[in-house]
């Protein structure tokens, strides 16, 4: 009896509906109906057997089995699309996916990237947006920026730099909550908070014994983290790239003179190894450590 090989089209609806955790934007991407990507992924789950999406509303996310079937069936499309073409390798445009988180991308990336394309026009950059912390797979992607601890198992990793933590919040928030001069002074604000820039370190630095906040407003992002500062939401920590222009336009102001040296995050690049061997990557990780190693 000859094997049976679930349908690749139906594959790749589920690859992209899991990355975008959407249906409608999934569908979107492979140029077909929304209807037309619901039915692909119910083929796919009668297939195996097995539910591979968990519907509330609205809302999707991947069952359990369907968390564990998206590595296997990554991998295979990875497979797919790498094997070598020789009869195409001489009309294929070299092409690079890059995720980054949305800060690095708005801040640092996007300032820069012309820089890379004009010394090498004949490479394709397309870009996807990650959330720091938890799009912890590399997906189809070639190289990834993640902002976290730099720890990231059978995987090759860079950083690319570091830069030291301060406190800042807004001129009309200091005027609504009073003088804040010293470290301690933080007791009477609200922190804004974020796995990005957690204070216990923080706190340390500055000789308080303070735990983790628990309360107050929470964000996984750095640029939202500073626009809730700019608000006047709290106090919140951030970095010389991304505050720059909001502390020269006076719509924050920073606090206090000391800073956290080593922060427990960074930037660093992310990727397999055999995606690194590749020369246009491997020309972007050059550009990429020399245009960002100093900050």
């Amino acid at each position: 009896m000859a094997t049976r090989i679930p349908p690749v089209h139906a594959l790749t609806a589920f690859e992209a509906a899991a990355r975008h955790g959407s249906f409608a934007l999934a569908a979107e991407e492979l140029c077909i109906t929304p209807s037309a990507l619901s039915h692909r992924i119910r083929l796919l789950e009668e297939f195996v057997g097995e539910r591979l999406f968990l519907r509330d509303g609205r809302n999707v996310g991947l069952s359990e089995f369907g968390r564990r079937y998206l590595d296997v069936v990554r991998q295979a499309l990875r497979t797919l699309t790498d094997f070598p073409m020789p009869r195409r390798a001489a009309s294929v445009q070299p092409r690079i996916k890059l995720t980054v988180p949305p800060t690095f991308a708005r801040y640092f990336l996007v300032p820069h990237l012309a820089s890379f394309t004009q010394l090498h026009p004949d490479i394709a950059i397309e870009i996807y947006l990650s959330v720091p912390l938890y799009d912890l797979a590399l997906a189809e992607s070639d190289v990834e920026v993640r902002f976290g601890p730099g720890k990231y198992p059978n995987l090759q990793c860079e950083k690319l730099f570091s830069e030291p933590t301060f406190a800042v919040a807004s001129p009309r928030y200091l005027a609504q909550i009073g003088e804040i001069s010293v470290p301690a002074d933080l007791e009477k604000a609200t922190l804004v908070r974020s796995a990005l820039e957690p204070w216990q370190p923080w706190f340390e630095a500055a000789g308080l014994d303070w735990p983790e906040p628990s309360t107050g407003v929470r964000v996984d992002d750095l640029g939202l983290l500073l626009e809730m500062v700019k608000h006047g939401h709290g106090v919140g920590l951030t970095r010389e790239h991304f505050a720059r222009d909001m502390i020269a336009a006076g719509q924050i102001v920073r606090l206090f003179d000391m800073q956290m040296a080593t922060p427990p995050h960074a930037y660093y690049m992310v990727y397999e190894k055999p995606a690194g061997e590749r020369p246009e990557v491997a020309l972007f990780l050059q550009w990429m450590q020399s245009t960002f190693k100093n900050g």
